[in-house]
């Protein structure tokens, strides 16, 4: 695939949905489709590396998952734990950080350790895959809020110093850009608690398609969308004196 380097976003979050769905499709168990959306994974990876996106973030596991099935939930864990695993070294060998947003706390403390190991393995590396596990934007912002009013407790600064770029650094990844675009597949027009803060001015690309059957023509038609968005920012577009 080629692409208009001036026009790829640097920052692209994804909402993977319709795993279920397209188990339920094929007559298989939940399980299995989350088995096809983690390789729908790898595969985008690929994607967003030979386009030059520098930042993909994953909407993998959010706070309310956890009323799953405990079943469910027990198989998705597992699964992360074996994904994490098995591309540990393929991450180090394409030169990719792996980093966790999200209420890690909620995890278990053997994910916790492995999520922590591959962190530190790759922290060097700028192209960056973001996974949020445990994760809401509600969630983000209240310990974001709590963080900030431990420290104006503290003396730090007082709560009249408190602003929009302070609110950003308490965030679980202050230093990655805002999302340029969100992605979300099977048919669904809702961000279900993703980057609230965040996607203030994101552009927002909607597909039918069922996550696990997310190809390389669907990303490219994504990223031709987004090419085509005039990003205004809340001004005014210039007007060409030609």
């Amino acid at each position: 695939m080629s692409y208009d380097v001036h026009k790829v976003p640097q920052h692209i979050a994804m909402i993977m949905d319709g795993n279920g769905r397209w188990a339920k499709k094929f007559g298989k168990p939940r399980l299995a489709g989350h088995e096809a959306g983690a390789e729908t994974v790898r595969r985008v990876m690929e994607f967003c590396r030979d386009a030059g996106v520098r930042y993909l973030t994953l909407y993998a596991f959010s706070t309310e998952n956890w009323a799953r099935p405990p079943d469910e939930v027990a198989g998705l864990m597992n699964l992360l734990a074996s994904f994490i695993s098995r591309y540990e070294s393929d991450l180090i060998e394409r030169n990719v950080r792996l980093r966790i947003i999200g209420n890690r706390a909620d995890l278990s403390s053997e994910l916790q350790t492995a999520l922590e190991r591959v962190e530190e393995r790759t922290k060097c590396f700028e192209q960056q895959v973001i996974i949020a596990l445990s994760y809401s934007g509600r969630n983000e912002l209240t310990r974001a809020i709590r963080k900030i009013a431990e420290d104006v407790r503290l003396g730090k600064y007082e709560a009249t110093e408190i602003t929009e770029s302070r609110i950003s650094s308490h965030l679980d990844a202050p230093d990655v850009p805002d999302p340029d675009l969100i992605v979300r597949t099977s048919g669904e027009f809702r961000l279900s608690n993703f980057l609230l803060w965040q996607c203030a001015y994101s552009e927002f690309y909607f597909t039918p398609v069922l996550w696990p059957d997310f190809s390389a023509a669907d990303f490219k038609a994504a990223l031709e969308a987004f090419a085509a968005r005039d990003r205004r920012y809340g001004g005014v577009k210039k007007e060409s004196n030609v």
